[in-house]
């Protein structure tokens, strides 16, 4: 007697090889057979004709590390069939960490990761943290070591180079985190304190998961025309000389220039892979795109003092009145304060238009306003289109990875969209066949996270399961409303239990902290 028997789908088992029609038998928490059994009987047996039956995705990169804890059931997730993340992204995220570390990431990263409360729910080491999600949320989670983390654990804000006792004490600290199950180390070389770290820093601290096999995983510190080079050249020094895999977040550049390069950093010993999602619109934290380093230096209390000096404001206004970019075009996804959350999903053009006040003075009290905690959606360099995401998809390095940003009223539709996406317009329009859809959202990101037990339908391995109809799987959220859900996804199964059950959530939670194996 299984537990559920999955028949007559359509197979589309993870591994890039053709479809097949089979069945799928799970007992307990794994997958016990995929094959024809006709014979055979299940407590719960599902008739799949007509469905594609798939491991669960597997998001690459997502800010879900307090959503989850805070809204166990998630369904933006799973209603696009993902039943993994990858969290502890970007090297500003929340384990391990002191309680002062965790506040001031609370604090820092409100803007992307919200500041969500989780109430009884303690941690500093990686293994408490892992352990706090067990059979208390519907999907499962791996972490990676925010290097912000433990170089904040260690030298606070400081800017400069570490002395050889705080080396000692960091890389004690990733090998610690290694040992209790972490995948790797992420860096984020846009934020504090991840920015202060130099490449030589950064060699040395990799060379603590090398042996376990982790990867380092990193935002960048330039993505764009004038930049990717020297930034990917630091990636692959990095995986070089520490000895380890190097994937890049969010690669959101211009495919003629990147493909190339990373084809050099190949033939340079760098084993490289990164992740995308589909849209030419990123999201992030507008304090980090508006103002300087220095402005922000000391974390986000200091940096507020500076923006109340009346001495230093219009200097403030200077720093703004020279963005990186057309900041018109930023609108704003959450604005956390009463008297401004009607701006929610305008651009700061129409914001400065409503509030009858110059672009500077407006980000400004927004900021002021939310202490620092403003989400904006930023369009990519002007010469990125969509034949950049497409022949990027098609790069056999790539792997889905949303973002996610899961706060305010008009967050990026991405973390609502992007596999949906992927699973169904992006099939039925031959970018990806369904093959390479699955196995790109699935095992290549199992893989490349040492995760050998997901992301494929075989016997022995995870019972995360996926029935969905091809034909009909959808992402509906926009910029207007990133908050709509996607269709087509009928049945989601997490370790052998339902989250997702003929399309109505359960309040199953069958989701845990994985380990690195």
């Amino acid at each position: 007697m299984l537990d559920v028997l999955i028949r007559g789908g359509t197979v589309v088992d993870g591994s890039g090889l053709p479809k097949f029609l089979a069945d799928v038998a799970i007992e307990g928490d794994r997958v016990v057979g995929v094959g024809r059994f006709p014979h055979a009987t299940a407590k719960k047996i599902i008739d799949a004709t007509g469905q594609v039956v798939a491991p669960g995705m597997i998001d690459a990169h997502v800010h879900g590390d307090l959503i989850l804890l805070h809204d166990p059931i998630h369904e933006p997730a799973i209603r696009q069939g993902v039943t993994t993340y990858i969290l502890g992204q970007d090297g500003v995220a929340f384990a391990p960490g002191t309680p002062e570390t965790q506040q001031y990431m609370r604090l820092y990263t409100a803007g992307f990761n919200g500041n969500f409360p989780t109430p009884g729910i303690e941690w500093r080491t990686m293994a408490e943290y892992l352990d706090a999600f067990h059979h208390r949320v519907s999907m499962n989670v791996a972490c990676l070591i925010p290097n912000g983390n433990v170089r904040m654990d260690v030298m606070g804000l400081a800017e400069r180079r570490a002395t050889p006792e705080e080396f000692t004490q960091m890389k004690r600290a990733i090998r610690e985190a290694m040992e209790q199950g972490a995948v790797g180390l992420s860096t984020g070389l846009d934020y504090i304190p991840s920015l202060y770290a130099d490449t030589a820093e950064l060699v040395e601290l990799c060379k603590e998961i090398t042996p376990f096999g982790g990867v380092y995983v990193t935002h960048m510190r330039g993505y764009g025309p004038h930049n990717y080079i020297p930034s990917m050249d630091e990636v692959a020094t990095i995986g070089r000389e520490a000895g380890c895999g190097v994937h890049i977040s969010h690669f959101n550049s211009i495919a003629s220039q990147v493909i190339p390069q990373m084809d050099v950093m190949a033939t340079q010993g760098a084993e490289v892979t990164f992740d995308l999602y589909c849209y030419l619109y990123g999201s992030t934290i507008l304090g980090m795109i508006t103002l300087p380093p220095e402005a922000q230096a000391g974390g986000v209390g200091l940096t507020l003092e500076r923006l109340r000096d009346p001495a230093i404001r219009p200097q403030v206004k200077e720093w703004v009145s020279k963005p990186r970019f057309d900041l018109n075009r930023v609108r704003l996804g959450s604005v956390p304060a009463d008297e401004y959350r009607h701006l929610e999903g305008k651009t700061l053009a129409e914001a400065v238009d409503l509030l009858k006040r110059p672009l500077g003075d407006v980000i400004l009290d927004l900021l002021l306003a939310t202490n620092m905690a403003v989400n904006s959606v930023v369009p990519h360099n002007a010469l990125r289109t969509e034949a950049d995401i497409t022949a990027l998809m098609r790069d056999p390095r790539m792997m889905g990875g949303s973002d996610g940003i899961y706060i305010g009223g008009k967050p990026h539709p991405r973390g609502t969209g992007c596999f949906a996406k992927y699973l169904g317009p992006y099939v039925r329009s031959g970018v990806w066949t369904i093959e390479e859809a699955v196995m790109k959202c699935s095992r290549h990101t199992a893989r490349r996270h040492g995760l050998h037990d997901r992301g494929l339908l075989a016997p022995g391995m995870a019972a995360d399961v996926i029935v969905f109809d091809p034909l009909t799987i959808q992402d509906r959220s926009t910029f207007d409303d990133g908050k709509l859900l996607a269709t087509g996804m009928r049945d989601v199964i997490v370790n052998g239990e339902f989250v997702l059950e003929a399309g109505h959530r359960t309040n199953s939670r069958p989701g845990t902290g994985l380990r690195r194996k």
